[in-house]
Formats: structure tokens, C-alpha cells, sequence
């Protein structure tokens, strides 16, 4: 008996619970359908990467004996096929919770034995609700509820050892060439081997150091060390592995599992402190897909509708500047400019161009949410909808209007040496670190870098009485 074994973006064979569900069933063919309705929506550079992962994924397929079939069109019409093709009697599935993903399985199960099973997330967004069956709205109450559902241990579940042979007439389109980010391998050897590097393996300069040393540990691992260094935007203190996640390449389950052994393993209250923060950080990954399942409407607009109603400036020529990293404001300028250039960026960054966008020049945060999707290698529905929300104030913070990042504080705390500007800007790279958070401050040569577009006061004032606006009328 045959089943399909549908990928989607679960491109892994690590912690599966949807191919292990298909191959207790039966024989499994593993097929990924080139959806042209996805097309608009994924990034080149995502695109690429996704290619690149589904090449290593048929490579790693291949060593348990099995192969990818690639095929392109609607997925209704090619499964349909594949089903007469193989004989299959169910086609498997992880579910996936964006807005297109449920109307399309949706519809899809009306027609064809689709099975879905849960494995994207660590629990279900409508096993998390309140005592009255209502969807949390706050990420501190969530978290704890999320908390409490989990088991004493989660159990991950191996790859398989082997795999049945898909038949030869069964043919298979050629995987798309892709351009490898030379940042991020998209492969499953490379995300296990991040996620180990962060929450278990030593730092190669702490080979001397004494193995029971408590301060040695601390030292050594760099979840360790993440409280203290996850907003340093000039440290390489994160896993980054946000591109992994995205693409189910790493299944959450299994970073979950490896920050709680981490909190267990922890020799002193602020190593626990510190795993337990990045734990959060997952948590927060799970909340905004809860947001998004639960409140599809944030898709196209605020999570409080009111804030729809916010009178912006959107003036064009200050956008293009903000996009090409010419704001005269050089943390904003590096942070813009890595982006363009590598598909990445550090989340303390992201929230700080994020809030000049809307919070200085008042320009409507989708139009920075659609240009981080356009170039962010970890482009993610759910996470960027989010954090554009919640940097704008349009979320589902109580009280957030007034938070607005001061772009000249935030440098001098995050890049305190300049260390990361003088990387991506290299106009100011005869500078020091007193003068190069603010240099028209202290009338520096700026050797054609631009004077600020905005002047931060009155932009702050400015935005402070937009909000205040649509509050007031609320």
C-alpha cells in the first residue's frame, strides 16, 4: 500500500510526525508540489534557498533509499495525479496554519484523502486557549499556558533508518538551481549543526578552560551567554536559525526540546536565565502563528483596527532612503544595508529600522512589512506580520503607542565600538566610536554620507500626536 507524503515546508526527516504517521501507513512517495499560487508570495532569495533545501533534502532521501518527486502546478490537480500514478490510498501532510495554507487544505480535503497531522508547532494554537476556550491576546499569559501544556520530556523522534524505493515510473521534474547563500547552507546537516553549536557546544576559546568551572560554562556555550548578548547587533550572540524554522528544515519541537535541556543542564541561576530567555523567544515564534490562525485579519491590517485609521506620511522619496540605508542615521543605514545584501539581519536591528520607519517617519508599517518579506531569507508570514505589530503599536500590546526607539541610544547601547556600522558603512569608516552613532553632532567630515532625514524630537512629537489621534476618537 501507497501513501504520499505531501512536503510543504517541513523540509526535514528529523522529528517528523507526519512521515513517521505515512510510513506506519505504508509505502511512502515524497512529493513537493511547486505551487504557482505561492509565487508572488515567496521572495527570490527565499525561493532559492527553498530550492537549494529541497536538493538536499532528495540527497539525504536518497541515502535512506527513497527520492523527491518534484512536480509543478495547483496542488489539487497534482496530487490528483500522483494519486492515479501510484496507487496511493492517503496522502500525509503537516498542517500548516497561514490564512492560504488552511483554505487550500481545506479544499484539498473535500476532494482527496489528505491526512493532517500537527508537528509544525510544539502544541496546536486551539490547544492553547484561555479557561473559556478564547484565544490569548497577550503574550505573558500565553506563554505560561503553552508552558504548562508541555510534557516532563518531548520526545524527538529520529530520522528514519531507511525508506521504501519510490518505483522509476514515477517521474520527478528537476529541482529548480538555486544560488546558495553562503550565510546559511540550506541543508538539515547545517541547522542541526547550529542548533548544537548554540545550546550544547563549546566556543574553541574555552579549550583551556577547566571543565567544572562554573563561570568556564558560561563562557563556553552561547545559549549560555544569550540574556546577555542577544541584543548586541555587533556580537554573534543568536543561533540563527530563523531561516531553518521557517522552512520546517528544524522542526521548533526539536529547539524546544534542546533550550529546555540546556535550562536543565544550567550550573548557575543566570545560565538558567539566560536558556530560559531564548526559550521565550520560541514561544514568541509560536505566539504570533497562534495571532495569525486565530486572528487571520492581521494579515491585511492591524490587530486593533483603530490604528488602521493612523494619518500617515508616507512620503516616498524618505521610504526609498530607509530602503537603500541613506537615512543619515547610521545604525539604521548598516542594519538596511544588510538586509539588501545578505537576506539577514539581527532581530534588535529589525526593531530598530522598524520603528524609525513608522514611529520617525510615520510611513504605514506594511509597507516595511512588505519590503522585509521581499528581501528576508527567514521571510515569515506570522514572525514579521508580528514584530512589524508590535514595533508600530498596532498589535496586541496593551499600551504600546508610546514606545519609540531613540535610533541614537539604541546604537550607542546595542553597537557600543561602532563595530557594526563601520562593517555595513563604510562612508564613516574614518570615524571613532564617539562620533559615529550621531556625527552631525559633532560636525564630523560625513565625506558624502547624508545629514539625517528626519530630525528625532520633532518626528517623535509628531508620531506621539498621530496616535494620539485615533485614540482620542476611538
Amino acid at each position: 500500500m501507497k501513501v504520499i507524503w505531501w512536503i510543504r515546508r517541513d523540509l526535514r526527516l528529523r522529528d517528523h510526525a507526519t512521515l513517521h504517521a505515512a510510513l506506519r501507513h505504508g509505502d511512502v512517495v515524497p512529493v513537493f508540489v511547486r505551487d504557482p499560487n505561492l509565487g508572488g508570495a515567496i521572495s527570490a532569495r527565499r525561493q532559492s534557498f527553498l530550492w537549494e533545501a529541497l536538493t538536499n533534502l532528495n540527497a539525504d532521501l536518497r541515502t535512506k533509499g527513497s527520492r523527491l518527486i518534484f512536480r509543478s502546478g495547483t496542488p489539487e490537480a497534482v496530487l490528483t495525479q500522483l494519486l492515479r500514478e501510484t496507487g496511493a490510498t492517503a496522502i500525509f501532510a503537516e498542517e500548516d496554519y497561514t490564512p492560504y495554507a488552511r483554505r487550500r487544505d481545506e479544499q484539498i480535503a473535500k476532494a482527496l484523502p489528505l491526512k493532517l497531522v500537527q508537528g509544525q508547532l510544539v502544541h496546536h494554537p486551539m490547544a492553547a486557549l484561555k479557561a473559556d476556550g478564547t484565544p490569548y491576546t497577550v503574550f505573558t499569559p500565553f506563554s505560561k499556558n503553552w508552558r504548562a501544556l508541555l510534557p516532563p520530556t518531548l520526545d524527538i523522534l529520529p530520522a528514519p533508518e531507511r525508506m521504501p524505493a519510490v518505483p522509476a515510473k514515477i517521474k520527478s521534474e528537476d529541482i529548480p538551481a538555486s544560488e546558495p547563500n553562503p550565510l546559511f547552507p540550506a541543508s538539515e546537516a547545517e541547522a542541526q549543526k547550529r542548533l548544537r553549536r548554540f545550546t550544547t557546544e563549546t566556543t574553541e576559546n574555552a579549550e583551556n578552560l577547566k571543565e567544572n568551572s562554573v563561570n568556564s560554562m558560561r563562557s563556553a556555550v552561547k545559549i549560555y551567554q544569550y540574556a546577555d548578548n542577544r541584543d548586541r547587533v555587533d556580537l554573534d550572540g543568536t543561533a540563527s536559525i530563523s531561516p531553518y524554522l521557517h522552512f520546517g528544515i528544524l522542526g521548533l519541537r526539536d529547539a524546544v526540546h534542546n533550550a529546555r535541556q540546556a535550562i536543565s543542564h544550567a550550573r548557575d541561576a543566570e545560565s538558567r536565565k539566560s536558556a530560559e530567555t531564548w526559550l521565550n523567544e520560541l514561544i514568541w515564534r509560536a505566539f504570533y502563528i497562534h495571532i495569525l490562525f486565530h486572528f487571520p485579519h492581521v494579515r491585511d491590517g492591524s490587530f486593533r483596527p483603530e490604528y488602521d485609521r493612523i494619518e500617515w506620511v508616507n512620503d516616498p522619496d524618505e521610504f526609498s532612503a530607509w530602503k537603500a540605508g541613506r537615512t543619515g542615521y547610521p545604525i539604521v543605514d548598516a542594519a538596511m544595508r544588510q538586509l539588501r545584501e545578505t537576506g539577514w539581519v539581527h532581530n534588535r536591528a529589525r526593531m530598530i529600522v522598524a520603528s524609525f520607519l513608522v514611529k520617525d517617519l510615520l510611513i504605514d508599517w506594511r509597507w516595511g512589512e512588505r519590503w522585509f518579506m521581499e528581501n528576508l531569507l527567514d521571510g515569515d508570514l506570522a514572525a514579521n506580520n508580528g514584530g512589524w505589530q508590535w514595533t508600530a503599536g498596532v498589535g496586541t500590546d496593551a499600551a504600546p503607542y508610546f514606545r519609540i526607539f531613540n535610533p541614537i541610544l539604541q546604537s550607542k547601547k546595542f553597537d557600543p565600538n561602532g563595530d557594526y556600522i563601520w562593517r555595513w558603512v563604510p562612508e564613516l569608516a574614518h570615524l571613532d566610536a564617539k562620533d559615529i552613532h550621531a556625527p552631525w553632532e559633532r560636525k564630523v567630515n560625513l565625506r558624502g554620507y547624508p545629514q539625517p532625514i528626519v530630525d528625532h524630537k520633532f518626528a517623535r512629537q509628531r508620531t506621539l500626536d498621530a496616535y494620539k489621534k485615533v485614540k482620542s476618537s476611538a
